[in-house]
């Protein structure tokens, strides 16, 4: 099985990752991580070099974990959902998992919302975690 996660450092972001890394133990699975960056940032520099921190420790995790995972970067200006679209696709993932969080009606219309998009555009099975409120 191929399992398809985004890395964002948001409570909802780890706990897709948790989720994910249990369900690649749980199915014998692959699992591809994927960090989206629009690029063109003002402050990119900072921005990537916190993100590549992170990004080492997640594969010391990840190694520890035992599952097989490759961590992908894109920077194409895309919005994270069509990245995970895309490395969904491109990998014929098998389940795409996903944080999300309580948004107002609002929020939804002004903020857009990666997570609606996946779930109406994915090819693939989609699991939605919540953060542990604790988290938050």
């Amino acid at each position: 099985m191929r399992i398809v996660v985004g890395f964002l450092r948001s409570p909802e972001g780890r706990a897709a990752l948790k989720r994910a890394v249990a369900e690649a133990q749980l199915r014998n699975g692959e699992l591809l991580v994927v960090h989206s960056m629009r690029g063109g940032e003002r402050d990119e520099l900072n921005h990537v070099l916190s993100y590549r921190e992170e990004f080492e420790k997640l594969e010391t995790d990840l190694q520890a974990s035992g599952v097989t995972y490759r961590l992908v970067e894109y920077a194409r200006g895309n919005a994270p959902a069509e990245d995970l679209l895309q490395a969904s696709k491109d990998e014929q993932a098998d389940m795409i998992v996903i944080g999300i969080r309580r948004r107002s009606p609002v929020g939804k219309l002004i903020l857009g919302s990666n997570a609606q998009d996946i779930l109406l555009h994915a090819d693939a099975a989609v699991l939605a975690v919540k953060a542990d409120p604790a988290d938050e």
